[in-house]
């Protein structure tokens, strides 16, 4: 689905001029955000091809994990496709349960003066975005088939 059409759709369940009037902005922008790109001649750059925009610009993970927290969710890549070597289920477990050790030492360190700042709670919320993220990996790459034929593997290089 183009970026676009999710605009449009989104707008179909809003009041359009409150949108317009809440944003500042125009409400035939609004409207030119669920058209096609400028580039086709009909719409304009619309916020969600800015931010992905940013993002490729940047590069930065957080633009994103930002965004899906606002809107009480998780930002969580796709694992790469294909196995790779030196893909394996140690060092993949031990960096979770290297992130839970940071979570526990975030909530710890938090926690030792019995009263939670707001830096501190942010801190917290970052080490549990992470462990989400290197979990959800880990299982996808478990759904994939990466680790499957591991075992074997180790049993005939050690024989």
């Amino acid at each position: 689905m183009e970026s676009h059409e999710v605009i449009r759709a989104a707008l179909d369940k809003a009041h359009v001029k409150e949108v317009a009037s809440e944003m500042g902005v125009s409400l035939s922008l609004v409207y030119k955000w669920g058209q096609r790109d400028e580039s086709e001649g009909s719409g304009a750059a619309n916020p969600l091809d800015r931010v992905r925009q940013l993002y490729e610009l940047t590069n930065d993970d957080h633009l994103i994990q930002w965004l899906c927290h606002k809107a009480e969710g998780v930002f969580v890549k796709n694992p790469p496709t294909g196995k790779k070597p030196g893909r394996e289920v140690m060092p993949a477990t031990q960096e979770i349960v290297q992130q839970f050790a940071d979570l526990l030492s975030a909530i710890s360190t938090a926690a030792a003066d019995n009263s939670i700042s707001q830096e501190e709670s942010e801190k917290i919320r970052h080490e549990w975005d992470e462990l989400k993220r290197l979990t959800e990996r880990f299982v996808k790459w478990c759904e994939a088939g990466d680790f499957v034929h591991l075992a074997e593997d180790l049993r005939r290089n050690h024989h």
